[in-house]
């Protein structure tokens, strides 16, 4: 992977066209423990996966909460997801104090997406190793957004990054048409079958995952993990298989996913310990 002549500098551009470096910060959003989001026409719901380091210390907070209206979840590494937002933090404060009115969604993730890219073209600083899930709600309604490291923005209906996301990813592609109309309830049930998409076998518990919901007339807060727990069982109890949405092809497409899931669970095993920083 490693091509020492042009990837000593994020500056420097190789005979095709690339920036390496850039490249390996993405790399760094796949290392990083799962995060997902999705959205209905009302609510935006944030998950993540737990990852700690060793049984004796605790996990790294991968959500975090900018505004009432705004929370974003991180893949990657978390210091430079924690620098990101506070910085989103501070520039939603900067607006609400200078026009009294929430900041536009689409206008932060402009602006963060402008800061990243400032880091692909200056050779004394470095890409941001950590890919952001922005969850909104304004006037024009629920929005996700992932940022890249490579300063790239994409609006998404529902989407996954990190470590096993592919699995997620096929989860979510055969449900997403049914989640502009879903209700909160329902939003929060399809994040966790595609959290368990993510964990390839490992039984799905409240203390390894994050959620939180943003609304209409519900600021954006995490669920406390009581909830999450009796939504889990509330699901097993009905039946461990994920929602068919509807279709006669769903035992085809649960096949497909799981043979993603194994794909993805093989390139997770190989990357495992793969970088020395905590992401």
């Amino acid at each position: 992977m490693f091509r020492n002549q042009y990837d000593t500098d994020v500056t420097t551009w190789s005979p095709a066209g690339r920036l390496f470096q850039v490249e390996y910060a993405m790399e760094a959003v796949k290392q990083g423990s799962a995060a997902i989001g999705l959205r209905s026409k009302t609510h935006v719901v944030l998950a993540c996966v737990n990852k700690a380091n060793s049984e004796l210390s605790s996990h790294q907070k991968k959500i975090f909460k900018v505004d009432d209206h705004i929370g974003v979840a991180i893949a990657g590494l978390t210091a430079d997801g924690r620098v990101l937002s506070r910085y989103m933090r501070s520039e939603c404060i900067n607006y609400s104090f200078t026009y009294e009115s929430p900041l536009p969604v689409g206008r932060l993730v402009v602006q963060l997406a402008d800061k990243a890219q400032v880091c692909t073209q200056r050779s004394w600083k470095r890409p941001y190793g950590v890919g952001l899930l922005v969850a909104g709600l304004d006037e024009s309604g629920a929005h996700l957004y992932y940022n890249c490291p490579s300063g790239n923005y994409f609006e998404y209906q529902a989407f996954a990054i990190g470590s096993r996301s592919q699995a997620a990813k096929t989860y979510l592609e055969r449900r997403f048409e049914t989640f502009q109309n879903s209700s909160r309830d329902d939003l929060i049930k399809d994040a966790l079958f595609a959290i368990r998409e993510t964990l390839q076998g490992e039984k799905l518990k409240s203390s390894i995952c994050t959620v939180t919901v943003l609304g209409v007339g519900e600021p954006f807060h995490v669920l406390d993990q009581e909830t999450v727990q009796g939504l889990i069982n509330a699901f097993e109890m009905a039946g461990e298989e994920a929602p068919a949405a509807g279709d006669e092809g769903a035992a085809a497409a649960a096949e497909e996913g799981a043979s993603a899931a194994a794909e993805e669970g093989a390139d997770a095993a190989a990357e495992e310990g793969a970088a020395p920083m905590d992401i």
